[in-house]
């Protein structure tokens, strides 16, 4: 299967892993790069640039195939090394960074320096214009539909990816409410050249979230999430929990961060991925959780979609067409 972002970007097939935090680790991201995919590690899960290049050697442990890293780029009331995090990726050998949030040129000339390859995540097509502009690789766009934080557009993938497509030349993925090989098929018909996956491989058993999570994404379904912070206008939608609900409630309400900010920190959002408990705290989940009913290995997941997304294209979408010659006949 291939495109023009597995063949920029050296992978097998046209779907990715995305950087989540708290879960792009070494175990997950090398799974998925072994299996055909694009995995990537979260750098800013890792507390240090030195904690980042142990983690590299850890995936390299699981595989000898591409994985990228993703680099987030948010301001954060503790600032971050991003040059020393630059440094470590570099160093390491890496060849492929995801970024994500604010504008990435100022990385840009050293990744580039360095033959490394940028895939930027984008929630408008503005965004993705300016990001082509500055001389990214690869552009990513996240669909309303998304885990995370899907901009304040609002416009779903059906619309954002054919809109998008018109204005980017560059290979460009599709993010957002992918969880098989209809999803797939979709976005290769809407012009993507692939696809980013982020709950779907939550829900993997290489993914190093607990079981209970796994199963809590099972069981829910594409109407439990919430989409916090619309009023401050940094909306991200996540499970819908007790948490996010409240939250949601206090600043329909007229609150501020500062009254919210107990129940949304991030501390005891990863406490929900390593005990287990889903009211916890704040924890990531897109809409496409109404589509995932299993926690298969990263090596099924990817092979199920390339089988089923092969299915679509040469069995029933060759049927219609030759239904439809058969009718003009």
């Amino acid at each position: 299967m291939r495109t023009p972002f597995t063949e920029a970007f050296g992978v097998e097939y046209p779907i990715v892993q995305g950087g989540m935090q708290w879960v792009g680790r070494a175990e997950l991201a090398g799974a998925v790069s072994e299996a055909g995919g694009l995995g990537l590690i979260t750098a800013l899960t890792q507390p240090t640039p030195e904690d980042l290049t142990k983690e590299i050697a850890r995936a390299r442990e699981i595989t000898d195939k591409p994985f990228g890293v993703n680099l987030t780029i948010l301001p954060t009331i503790k600032p971050v090394p991003y040059d020393e995090y630059r440094h470590a990726i570099v160093d390491a050998g890496i060849t492929i960074v995801e970024t994500a949030g604010s504008n990435p040129a100022p990385h840009m000339d050293f990744f580039h320096e360095h033959n490394v390859k940028v895939l930027h995540k984008c929630t408008s097509v503005r965004h993705a214009v300016k990001a082509q502009a500055v001389g990214v690789d690869g552009i990513s766009i996240d669909g309303f539909e998304c885990a995370g934080h899907p901009g304040e557009d609002d416009v779903p993938g059906l619309i954002l990816i054919a809109a998008a497509r018109k204005e980017i030349s560059i290979p460009m993925i599709a993010s957002g409410g992918f969880a098989d090989g209809r999803g797939l098929v979709a976005a290769l018909a809407l012009g993507a050249d692939g696809i980013n996956m982020g709950t779907r491989f939550m829900c993997t058993v290489e993914s190093p979230i607990h079981e209970k999570v796994k199963q809590q994404i099972v069981e829910n379904s594409e109407l439990d999430t919430e989409l916090i912070f619309r009023t401050l206008r940094n909306t991200s939608r996540v499970a819908s929990n007790e948490v996010s609900r409240e939250t949601v409630r206090i600043l329909n309400e007229g609150g501020k961060f500062e009254d919210v900010q107990q129940l949304v920190a991030g501390v005891r959002g990863v406490k929900v991925y390593e005990n287990g408990d889903p009211e916890a705290g704040i924890w990531s989940a897109g809409q496409v959780q109404g589509l995932i009913d299993d926690i298969p290995t990263c090596a099924d997941l990817i092979s199920r979609i390339v089988a089923e997304a092969d299915e679509i294209v040469n069995e029933r979408l060759s049927a219609l067409v030759g239904a439809g010659e058969q009718v003009q006949a």
